[in-house]
Protein backbone atom coordinates (compact mmCIF):
# COMPACT_ATOMS: atom_id res chain seq x y z
CA UNK A 1 0.00 0.00 0.00
CA UNK A 2 1.09 3.25 -0.91
CA UNK A 3 1.85 6.40 1.83
CA UNK A 4 1.34 9.42 1.78
CA UNK A 5 4.45 10.31 -0.47
CA UNK A 6 3.72 7.87 -2.95
CA UNK A 7 0.43 7.31 -3.37
CA UNK A 8 0.07 9.79 -6.65
CA UNK A 9 2.47 7.17 -8.05
CA UNK A 10 0.99 4.50 -7.28
CA UNK A 11 -0.61 2.30 -9.58
CA UNK A 12 -3.82 0.71 -10.00
CA UNK A 13 -4.13 -2.33 -7.88
CA UNK A 14 -5.71 -4.54 -10.65
CA UNK A 15 -5.13 -8.28 -11.07
CA UNK A 16 -3.99 -9.06 -14.06
CA UNK A 17 -6.04 -10.46 -16.91
CA UNK A 18 -5.29 -13.36 -19.29
CA UNK A 19 -6.78 -15.29 -22.08
CA UNK A 20 -6.74 -19.15 -21.64
CA UNK A 21 -8.32 -22.02 -24.24
CA UNK A 22 -8.66 -24.62 -21.95
CA UNK A 23 -9.55 -25.59 -18.18
CA UNK A 24 -5.97 -25.07 -16.48
CA UNK A 25 -5.44 -25.70 -13.64
CA UNK A 26 -5.97 -23.08 -10.82
CA UNK A 27 -6.61 -22.40 -7.05
CA UNK A 28 -10.21 -21.53 -7.87
CA UNK A 29 -12.69 -21.91 -10.45
CA UNK A 30 -15.72 -19.05 -11.03
CA UNK A 31 -19.06 -20.58 -12.75
CA UNK A 32 -22.04 -18.97 -13.07
CA UNK A 33 -25.26 -19.76 -11.87
CA UNK A 34 -28.85 -18.80 -12.77
CA UNK A 35 -32.64 -19.28 -11.78
CA UNK A 36 -34.49 -22.19 -13.80
CA UNK A 37 -37.94 -21.82 -14.23
CA UNK A 38 -39.26 -24.17 -12.10
CA UNK A 39 -39.82 -22.86 -8.22
CA UNK A 40 -38.10 -25.72 -7.20
CA UNK A 41 -34.91 -28.03 -8.35
CA UNK A 42 -30.98 -27.05 -9.09
CA UNK A 43 -30.20 -23.81 -10.41
CA UNK A 44 -28.85 -23.74 -13.97
CA UNK A 45 -24.80 -24.07 -13.72
CA UNK A 46 -22.66 -22.17 -16.77
CA UNK A 47 -19.44 -23.83 -16.39
CA UNK A 48 -18.15 -23.19 -20.08
CA UNK A 49 -14.88 -26.21 -20.63
CA UNK A 50 -16.38 -28.53 -17.78
CA UNK A 51 -17.69 -31.82 -18.49
CA UNK A 52 -21.66 -32.45 -18.01
CA UNK A 53 -20.84 -34.67 -14.61
CA UNK A 54 -19.06 -32.14 -12.70
CA UNK A 55 -21.62 -29.42 -14.31
CA UNK A 56 -24.50 -31.25 -12.87
CA UNK A 57 -22.38 -31.95 -9.27
CA UNK A 58 -22.04 -28.55 -9.02
CA UNK A 59 -25.74 -27.83 -9.31
CA UNK A 60 -26.39 -30.00 -6.92
CA UNK A 61 -23.80 -28.82 -4.43
CA UNK A 62 -25.71 -25.29 -5.26
CA UNK A 63 -29.00 -26.40 -4.65
CA UNK A 64 -27.70 -28.42 -1.31
CA UNK A 65 -26.89 -24.88 -0.45
CA UNK A 66 -29.55 -22.64 -1.57
CA UNK A 67 -26.72 -20.64 -3.49
CA UNK A 68 -28.33 -17.30 -4.51
CA UNK A 69 -28.65 -16.75 -8.48
CA UNK A 70 -28.68 -12.87 -8.29
CA UNK A 71 -26.84 -11.60 -10.49
CA UNK A 72 -23.31 -10.65 -8.99
CA UNK A 73 -24.28 -12.92 -5.80
CA UNK A 74 -21.43 -14.85 -4.85
CA UNK A 75 -20.58 -18.06 -3.11
CA UNK A 76 -17.71 -20.16 -2.42
CA UNK A 77 -17.72 -23.86 -1.67
CA UNK A 78 -15.38 -26.48 -1.84
CA UNK A 79 -14.20 -28.13 -5.46
CA UNK A 80 -16.71 -31.45 -6.76
CA UNK A 81 -14.43 -33.72 -8.84
CA UNK A 82 -13.50 -32.71 -12.53
CA UNK A 83 -13.22 -28.98 -11.68
CA UNK A 84 -9.27 -28.08 -11.83
CA UNK A 85 -9.17 -26.45 -8.64
CA UNK A 86 -9.24 -26.61 -5.32
CA UNK A 87 -12.55 -24.30 -4.37
CA UNK A 88 -15.09 -23.32 -6.70
CA UNK A 89 -17.09 -19.55 -6.35
CA UNK A 90 -20.75 -19.65 -7.68
CA UNK A 91 -21.82 -15.91 -9.35
CA UNK A 92 -25.46 -15.53 -10.21
CA UNK A 93 -26.26 -14.42 -13.69
CA UNK A 94 -30.29 -14.14 -12.67
CA UNK A 95 -32.57 -15.82 -15.39
CA UNK A 96 -30.92 -16.99 -18.41
CA UNK A 97 -33.98 -16.40 -20.46
CA UNK A 98 -33.11 -14.43 -22.32
CA UNK A 99 -29.26 -14.54 -22.12
CA UNK A 100 -27.52 -13.07 -20.08
CA UNK A 101 -26.49 -9.17 -21.58
CA UNK A 102 -22.81 -8.00 -21.56
CA UNK A 103 -24.03 -5.84 -18.55
CA UNK A 104 -24.73 -8.92 -16.13
CA UNK A 105 -21.63 -10.63 -17.15
CA UNK A 106 -19.84 -7.63 -16.50
CA UNK A 107 -21.52 -7.39 -13.19
CA UNK A 108 -21.08 -11.11 -12.02
CA UNK A 109 -17.26 -11.14 -13.41
CA UNK A 110 -16.69 -8.25 -11.42
CA UNK A 111 -17.80 -9.66 -8.30
CA UNK A 112 -16.48 -13.01 -8.53
CA UNK A 113 -12.75 -11.19 -8.92
CA UNK A 114 -13.39 -9.52 -5.81
CA UNK A 115 -14.63 -12.59 -4.26
CA UNK A 116 -11.27 -14.65 -6.06
CA UNK A 117 -9.06 -11.43 -3.82
CA UNK A 118 -6.39 -13.24 -2.02
CA UNK A 119 -7.10 -17.13 -3.21
CA UNK A 120 -4.47 -17.03 -5.58
CA UNK A 121 -5.03 -17.88 -9.62
CA UNK A 122 -8.88 -18.29 -10.68
CA UNK A 123 -9.81 -19.60 -13.87
CA UNK A 124 -13.49 -17.83 -14.86
CA UNK A 125 -15.74 -19.99 -17.12
CA UNK A 126 -18.63 -17.60 -17.81
CA UNK A 127 -19.06 -16.84 -21.03
CA UNK A 128 -16.30 -18.51 -23.20
CA UNK A 129 -17.97 -16.31 -26.43
CA UNK A 130 -17.92 -12.83 -25.16
CA UNK A 131 -14.35 -12.57 -23.24
CA UNK A 132 -14.62 -8.65 -23.91
CA UNK A 133 -17.36 -8.62 -21.35
CA UNK A 134 -16.35 -10.98 -18.84
CA UNK A 135 -12.36 -9.59 -19.01
CA UNK A 136 -13.54 -6.52 -18.73
CA UNK A 137 -16.20 -6.79 -15.46
CA UNK A 138 -13.27 -8.95 -13.50
CA UNK A 139 -10.78 -6.47 -14.26
CA UNK A 140 -12.95 -3.67 -12.84
CA UNK A 141 -14.02 -5.86 -9.95
CA UNK A 142 -10.74 -6.79 -9.17
CA UNK A 143 -9.58 -3.03 -8.62
CA UNK A 144 -8.99 -2.32 -4.69
CA UNK A 145 -8.52 0.97 -3.55
CA UNK A 146 -5.33 2.42 -2.60
CA UNK A 147 -4.83 2.99 1.31
CA UNK A 148 -2.86 5.29 2.49
CA UNK A 149 -0.14 4.16 5.41
CA UNK A 150 2.65 3.73 6.60
CA UNK A 151 2.92 0.08 7.71
CA UNK A 152 4.65 -3.11 5.59
CA UNK A 153 1.39 -4.45 3.96
CA UNK A 154 2.64 -7.53 1.90
CA UNK A 155 -0.46 -8.94 1.98
CA UNK A 156 -1.64 -10.26 -1.60
CA UNK A 157 -5.26 -9.36 -1.68
CA UNK A 158 -6.00 -9.71 -4.87
CA UNK A 159 -6.24 -12.86 -7.30
CA UNK A 160 -2.73 -13.35 -9.04
CA UNK A 161 -4.33 -13.73 -12.35
CA UNK A 162 -7.26 -13.89 -13.13
CA UNK A 163 -7.83 -16.50 -16.33
CA UNK A 164 -10.54 -15.69 -18.54
CA UNK A 165 -11.42 -19.06 -20.46
CA UNK A 166 -12.46 -18.06 -24.38
CA UNK A 167 -13.50 -19.81 -27.89
CA UNK A 168 -10.61 -19.06 -29.47
CA UNK A 169 -7.54 -17.03 -29.36
CA UNK A 170 -9.12 -13.64 -27.30
CA UNK A 171 -5.58 -12.34 -26.60
CA UNK A 172 -6.32 -9.05 -27.73
CA UNK A 173 -9.63 -8.61 -26.74
CA UNK A 174 -8.28 -9.37 -22.61
CA UNK A 175 -5.59 -7.39 -23.10
CA UNK A 176 -7.77 -4.48 -24.40
CA UNK A 177 -10.20 -5.16 -21.46
CA UNK A 178 -7.08 -5.42 -18.84
CA UNK A 179 -6.37 -1.75 -20.73
CA UNK A 180 -9.16 -0.13 -20.04
CA UNK A 181 -9.70 -1.92 -16.53
CA UNK A 182 -6.05 -0.06 -15.42
CA UNK A 183 -7.71 3.57 -17.01
CA UNK A 184 -10.75 3.14 -15.14
CA UNK A 185 -8.76 2.40 -12.11
CA UNK A 186 -6.58 5.36 -12.73
CA UNK A 187 -9.87 7.46 -12.30
CA UNK A 188 -10.85 5.68 -9.46
CA UNK A 189 -7.39 6.16 -7.61
CA UNK A 190 -7.33 10.11 -8.45
CA UNK A 191 -10.39 10.47 -6.82
CA UNK A 192 -10.06 8.31 -3.74
CA UNK A 193 -6.78 10.19 -3.12
CA UNK A 194 -7.25 12.88 -0.05
CA UNK A 195 -7.46 15.97 -0.78
CA UNK A 196 -4.20 17.52 1.12
CA UNK A 197 -2.47 15.25 -1.03
CA UNK A 198 -4.02 16.05 -3.98
CA UNK A 199 -4.51 19.65 -4.66
CA UNK A 200 -4.17 21.67 -8.19
CA UNK A 201 -0.23 21.93 -8.08
CA UNK A 202 0.39 17.80 -7.23
CA UNK A 203 -2.87 17.00 -9.03
CA UNK A 204 -1.63 18.82 -12.48
CA UNK A 205 2.10 17.49 -12.09
CA UNK A 206 0.87 13.64 -11.77
CA UNK A 207 -1.43 14.20 -14.71
CA UNK A 208 1.45 15.81 -17.10
CA UNK A 209 3.77 12.55 -15.54
CA UNK A 210 1.22 10.26 -16.39
CA UNK A 211 0.40 11.85 -20.03
CA UNK A 212 4.05 12.34 -20.67
CA UNK A 213 4.65 8.63 -20.15
CA UNK A 214 1.85 7.75 -22.59
CA UNK A 215 2.82 9.86 -25.21
CA UNK A 216 0.85 12.81 -24.76
CA UNK A 217 1.53 16.57 -25.58
CA UNK A 218 1.60 18.46 -22.28
CA UNK A 219 0.80 22.10 -21.39
CA UNK A 220 0.12 23.71 -17.34
CA UNK A 221 -1.21 26.78 -17.37
CA UNK A 222 0.06 27.91 -13.45
CA UNK A 223 -1.68 30.97 -11.44
CA UNK A 224 0.40 33.64 -13.44
CA UNK A 225 -0.11 32.49 -16.94
CA UNK A 226 -4.16 32.29 -15.92
CA UNK A 227 -3.83 35.58 -14.61
CA UNK A 228 -2.02 36.74 -18.26
CA UNK A 229 -4.89 34.48 -20.22
CA UNK A 230 -7.86 36.12 -18.61
CA UNK A 231 -9.28 32.98 -17.45
CA UNK A 232 -11.38 34.42 -14.86
CA UNK A 233 -13.31 31.71 -13.81
CA UNK A 234 -10.85 29.33 -12.59
CA UNK A 235 -9.38 32.08 -10.95
CA UNK A 236 -12.12 32.91 -8.72
CA UNK A 237 -12.87 29.60 -7.91
CA UNK A 238 -9.15 29.15 -7.12
CA UNK A 239 -8.98 32.52 -5.49
CA UNK A 240 -10.03 31.34 -1.83
CA UNK A 241 -7.15 28.49 -1.21
CA UNK A 242 -3.40 28.78 -0.16
CA UNK A 243 -3.18 26.10 -3.28
CA UNK A 244 -3.32 27.88 -6.59
CA UNK A 245 -5.26 26.57 -9.29
CA UNK A 246 -4.13 25.41 -12.61
CA UNK A 247 -5.27 24.28 -15.92
CA UNK A 248 -3.71 21.22 -17.87
CA UNK A 249 -3.82 20.56 -21.83
CA UNK A 250 -3.11 17.27 -22.81
CA UNK A 251 -3.44 16.03 -26.54
CA UNK A 252 -3.42 12.64 -27.98
CA UNK A 253 -2.61 13.07 -31.82
CA UNK A 254 -4.42 10.90 -34.58
CA UNK A 255 -3.36 10.75 -38.14
CA UNK A 256 -3.60 13.61 -40.30
CA UNK A 257 -7.56 14.42 -41.01
CA UNK A 258 -9.00 12.92 -38.91
CA UNK A 259 -11.39 14.67 -36.32
CA UNK A 260 -10.54 16.76 -32.99
CA UNK A 261 -12.95 16.02 -30.09
CA UNK A 262 -12.21 18.03 -27.47
CA UNK A 263 -12.67 16.52 -23.68
CA UNK A 264 -13.57 19.11 -20.40
CA UNK A 265 -13.27 17.92 -17.05
CA UNK A 266 -14.41 19.98 -13.93
CA UNK A 267 -11.43 19.05 -11.38
CA UNK A 268 -12.39 20.87 -7.93
CA UNK A 269 -10.25 18.95 -5.77
CA UNK A 270 -11.97 20.14 -2.59
CA UNK A 271 -15.20 21.91 -2.73
CA UNK A 272 -16.40 23.43 0.78
CA UNK A 273 -18.63 25.58 -1.03
CA UNK A 274 -16.86 29.21 -0.50
CA UNK A 275 -18.44 31.83 1.12
CA UNK A 276 -21.61 29.81 0.50
CA UNK A 277 -20.12 26.99 2.58
CA UNK A 278 -22.15 23.77 2.40
CA UNK A 279 -23.22 21.52 5.53
CA UNK A 280 -20.60 19.66 7.59
CA UNK A 281 -22.56 16.66 7.09
CA UNK A 282 -20.94 14.63 4.20
CA UNK A 283 -18.28 17.56 3.08
CA UNK A 284 -16.24 14.70 3.66
CA UNK A 285 -17.40 13.05 0.10
CA UNK A 286 -16.41 16.35 -1.42
CA UNK A 287 -12.91 15.36 -2.19
CA UNK A 288 -14.41 13.61 -5.00
CA UNK A 289 -15.02 16.72 -6.70
CA UNK A 290 -12.80 16.68 -9.23
CA UNK A 291 -14.64 13.02 -10.24
CA UNK A 292 -14.48 14.40 -14.20
CA UNK A 293 -11.05 15.72 -14.32
CA UNK A 294 -10.16 12.42 -13.42
CA UNK A 295 -11.93 10.80 -15.95
CA UNK A 296 -11.03 13.23 -18.76
CA UNK A 297 -7.20 12.41 -17.68
CA UNK A 298 -7.81 8.62 -17.47
CA UNK A 299 -9.66 9.09 -21.07
CA UNK A 300 -7.04 10.68 -22.72
CA UNK A 301 -4.50 8.39 -21.69
CA UNK A 302 -6.27 5.42 -22.59
CA UNK A 303 -7.19 7.31 -26.10
CA UNK A 304 -3.66 6.85 -26.24
CA UNK A 305 -2.86 3.81 -25.51
CA UNK A 306 -5.43 2.28 -27.45
CA UNK A 307 -4.05 4.37 -30.42
CA UNK A 308 -6.83 5.69 -31.26
CA UNK A 309 -6.81 7.30 -34.78
CA UNK A 310 -8.60 11.36 -33.89
CA UNK A 311 -7.10 13.69 -32.42
CA UNK A 312 -8.40 13.78 -28.35
CA UNK A 313 -7.63 17.19 -26.45
CA UNK A 314 -8.77 17.18 -22.86
CA UNK A 315 -8.85 20.28 -21.00
CA UNK A 316 -8.70 19.98 -17.44
CA UNK A 317 -9.46 22.88 -14.80
CA UNK A 318 -8.60 22.81 -11.29
CA UNK A 319 -8.83 24.87 -8.59
CA UNK A 320 -9.43 23.95 -4.54
CA UNK A 321 -13.01 25.69 -3.41
CA UNK A 322 -12.06 27.38 -0.25
CA UNK A 323 -13.37 30.78 1.96
CA UNK A 324 -11.15 32.61 3.22
CA UNK A 325 -10.57 36.67 2.67
CA UNK A 326 -9.67 36.12 -0.68
CA UNK A 327 -12.12 33.88 -2.06
CA UNK A 328 -14.56 35.37 -4.57
CA UNK A 329 -17.87 36.28 -3.25
CA UNK A 330 -21.95 36.37 -4.20
CA UNK A 331 -22.40 39.66 -5.79
CA UNK A 332 -19.23 39.40 -7.73
CA UNK A 333 -18.49 40.09 -11.59
CA UNK A 334 -16.22 38.13 -13.13
CA UNK A 335 -15.01 38.06 -17.02
CA UNK A 336 -14.39 34.74 -18.49
CA UNK A 337 -12.23 33.65 -20.41
CA UNK A 338 -13.07 34.77 -24.10
CA UNK A 339 -14.43 37.98 -22.56
CA UNK A 340 -18.46 37.06 -21.09
CA UNK A 341 -19.29 38.57 -17.76
CA UNK A 342 -20.57 36.79 -15.01
CA UNK A 343 -22.51 37.76 -12.03
CA UNK A 344 -21.58 35.15 -9.09
CA UNK A 345 -25.02 34.47 -7.44
CA UNK A 346 -23.52 31.18 -4.83
CA UNK A 347 -20.23 30.65 -4.88
CA UNK A 348 -20.88 26.44 -4.37
CA UNK A 349 -22.13 26.55 -8.09
CA UNK A 350 -17.88 26.95 -8.71
CA UNK A 351 -18.13 23.84 -11.13
CA UNK A 352 -19.99 25.25 -14.38
CA UNK A 353 -17.29 28.90 -13.49
CA UNK A 354 -14.18 26.58 -13.90
CA UNK A 355 -15.98 24.43 -17.20
CA UNK A 356 -17.42 27.89 -18.98
CA UNK A 357 -13.68 28.69 -19.38
CA UNK A 358 -11.96 25.20 -20.26
CA UNK A 359 -14.97 25.20 -22.43
CA UNK A 360 -14.30 28.12 -24.05
CA UNK A 361 -10.05 27.58 -24.75
CA UNK A 362 -11.14 23.94 -26.20
CA UNK A 363 -13.39 25.53 -28.76
CA UNK A 364 -10.11 27.21 -29.84
CA UNK A 365 -9.06 23.73 -30.94
CA UNK A 366 -11.71 23.35 -33.39
CA UNK A 367 -13.44 20.51 -32.34
CA UNK A 368 -16.04 18.42 -34.70
CA UNK A 369 -17.34 17.41 -31.37
CA UNK A 370 -17.00 18.55 -27.02
CA UNK A 371 -17.88 16.30 -24.08
CA UNK A 372 -17.39 17.41 -20.78
CA UNK A 373 -18.21 16.12 -17.78
CA UNK A 374 -18.31 17.17 -14.40
CA UNK A 375 -19.81 16.41 -10.59
CA UNK A 376 -21.91 19.30 -11.39
CA UNK A 377 -25.34 19.48 -9.75
CA UNK A 378 -26.99 17.69 -6.72
CA UNK A 379 -29.83 17.78 -8.73
CA UNK A 380 -28.96 15.41 -11.01
CA UNK A 381 -29.10 12.90 -7.83
CA UNK A 382 -32.77 14.40 -7.43
CA UNK A 383 -33.79 13.75 -11.19
CA UNK A 384 -31.84 10.73 -11.88
CA UNK A 385 -30.46 8.88 -8.36
CA UNK A 386 -27.05 7.97 -7.97
CA UNK A 387 -26.05 5.74 -10.82
CA UNK A 388 -27.51 7.58 -13.73
CA UNK A 389 -25.51 10.25 -15.03
CA UNK A 390 -27.94 12.69 -16.70
CA UNK A 391 -26.01 13.97 -20.66
CA UNK A 392 -27.35 17.63 -21.97
CA UNK A 393 -26.54 18.99 -25.39
CA UNK A 394 -26.93 19.21 -28.86
CA UNK A 395 -29.77 17.16 -29.67
CA UNK A 396 -28.48 14.74 -31.72
CA UNK A 397 -25.14 14.55 -30.24
CA UNK A 398 -26.68 14.23 -26.83
CA UNK A 399 -29.00 10.89 -27.64
CA UNK A 400 -25.77 9.17 -29.30
CA UNK A 401 -23.46 9.59 -26.06
CA UNK A 402 -26.58 8.68 -24.13
CA UNK A 403 -27.23 5.54 -25.93
CA UNK A 404 -23.32 4.60 -25.80
CA UNK A 405 -23.55 4.80 -22.31
CA UNK A 406 -26.21 2.56 -21.76
CA UNK A 407 -24.76 -0.06 -23.98
CA UNK A 408 -21.57 0.21 -21.75
CA UNK A 409 -23.08 -0.19 -18.67
CA UNK A 410 -22.77 3.14 -17.52
CA UNK A 411 -26.46 4.34 -17.60
CA UNK A 412 -26.18 7.82 -19.38
CA UNK A 413 -29.76 9.44 -19.84
CA UNK A 414 -30.75 12.36 -22.30
CA UNK A 415 -32.23 15.30 -20.44
CA UNK A 416 -33.52 18.46 -22.44
CA UNK A 417 -32.03 22.02 -22.06
CA UNK A 418 -35.80 23.63 -21.63
CA UNK A 419 -36.06 27.34 -23.29
CA UNK A 420 -37.96 28.77 -20.46
CA UNK A 421 -35.24 28.39 -17.83
CA UNK A 422 -32.87 29.86 -19.97
CA UNK A 423 -34.40 33.60 -18.83
CA UNK A 424 -33.20 33.29 -15.49
CA UNK A 425 -29.45 32.86 -16.27
CA UNK A 426 -30.21 37.59 -17.38
CA UNK A 427 -28.55 39.77 -15.47
CA UNK A 428 -28.88 43.22 -14.59
CA UNK A 429 -25.10 43.66 -13.96
CA UNK A 430 -23.23 40.99 -16.42
CA UNK A 431 -23.57 39.03 -19.73
CA UNK A 432 -25.10 35.91 -17.49
CA UNK A 433 -25.92 34.80 -13.95
CA UNK A 434 -24.82 31.23 -13.39
CA UNK A 435 -27.43 30.27 -11.33
CA UNK A 436 -31.11 30.93 -11.56
CA UNK A 437 -33.31 32.45 -9.39
CA UNK A 438 -35.15 29.30 -8.55
CA UNK A 439 -34.62 25.77 -6.90
CA UNK A 440 -35.99 24.03 -10.36
CA UNK A 441 -34.80 22.08 -12.84
CA UNK A 442 -30.91 22.80 -11.35
CA UNK A 443 -29.32 20.34 -13.31
CA UNK A 444 -30.85 21.82 -17.03
CA UNK A 445 -29.96 25.63 -15.97
CA UNK A 446 -26.62 24.71 -15.20
CA UNK A 447 -26.48 22.99 -18.84
CA UNK A 448 -27.88 25.97 -20.24
CA UNK A 449 -25.54 28.67 -18.53
CA UNK A 450 -22.45 25.98 -19.94
CA UNK A 451 -24.19 26.07 -23.98
CA UNK A 452 -23.56 29.73 -23.36
CA UNK A 453 -19.85 28.91 -23.78
CA UNK A 454 -19.74 26.34 -26.64
CA UNK A 455 -18.93 27.64 -29.87
CA UNK A 456 -21.08 27.92 -32.68
CA UNK A 457 -21.02 24.52 -34.89
CA UNK A 458 -19.59 22.20 -31.91
CA UNK A 459 -21.54 18.79 -31.48
CA UNK A 460 -21.84 19.34 -27.57
CA UNK A 461 -22.49 16.47 -24.92
CA UNK A 462 -22.68 17.69 -21.47
CA UNK A 463 -22.44 14.88 -18.98
CA UNK A 464 -23.07 15.23 -15.18
CA UNK A 465 -21.73 12.68 -12.79
CA UNK A 466 -22.64 14.39 -9.23
CA UNK A 467 -24.16 10.82 -8.09
CA UNK A 468 -22.24 7.99 -10.20
CA UNK A 469 -19.08 9.42 -9.93
CA UNK A 470 -18.72 7.87 -6.29
CA UNK A 471 -20.51 4.72 -4.82
CA UNK A 472 -20.85 5.90 -0.90
CA UNK A 473 -22.33 2.47 -0.62
CA UNK A 474 -20.97 -1.05 -0.52
CA UNK A 475 -19.07 -3.04 -3.12
CA UNK A 476 -21.51 -4.10 -5.86
CA UNK A 477 -21.14 -5.96 -9.49
CA UNK A 478 -17.58 -4.30 -10.87
CA UNK A 479 -18.00 -1.09 -8.73
CA UNK A 480 -16.01 -0.16 -5.73
CA UNK A 481 -16.39 1.94 -2.77
CA UNK A 482 -15.58 4.79 -3.66
CA UNK A 483 -14.58 6.36 -7.03
CA UNK A 484 -16.17 4.36 -9.59
CA UNK A 485 -14.24 5.79 -13.02
CA UNK A 486 -17.68 6.76 -14.36
CA UNK A 487 -17.58 8.20 -17.73
CA UNK A 488 -14.65 6.90 -18.96
CA UNK A 489 -15.92 4.08 -20.68
CA UNK A 490 -18.74 6.27 -22.17
CA UNK A 491 -16.06 8.96 -22.96
CA UNK A 492 -14.01 5.74 -24.21
CA UNK A 493 -16.92 4.83 -26.47
CA UNK A 494 -17.99 7.90 -28.69
CA UNK A 495 -14.20 8.32 -29.16
CA UNK A 496 -14.56 4.78 -30.53
CA UNK A 497 -18.04 5.69 -32.14
CA UNK A 498 -16.67 8.85 -33.85
CA UNK A 499 -13.38 7.52 -35.02
CA UNK A 500 -15.26 4.83 -36.88
CA UNK A 501 -17.32 6.88 -38.55
CA UNK A 502 -15.19 9.37 -39.95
Amino acid sequence: MPTAQSILAHTPDIATLEAVTSPVESDVVVVGIAATDADEGAPLVIAHGLDEATVSALAAAADAIGASTTVGSTTRIPAVEGVPGSSVVLVGLGSPDPEATDETLRRAAGAAARACRGLGTALVTLAADRPDAVALGAGLGSFRPAKVTEKDDDENSDADALRILTEGDATGAVARAATIAECVGLARDLVNTPPNLLFPGSFADRAAELATSAGLEVEVLDESALADGGYGGILAVGSGSSRPPRLVRLVHRGGEGRPTVALVGKGVTFDTGGISIKPAAGMEQMTMDMGGAAAVVATVILAARLELDLTVAATVPMAENMPSATAYRPGDVLTMYGGTTVEVQNTDAEGRLILADAIVRACEDSPSHLIDTATLTGAQMVALGKKTPGVMGTDDFRDRVAELSRTVGEGGWPMPLPEELRDGLDSEVADLTHVTPHRWGGMLSAGLFLSEFVAEGVEWAHVDVAGPAYNDGGPEGYLPRGGSGVPVRTMLAVLEDIAAQS
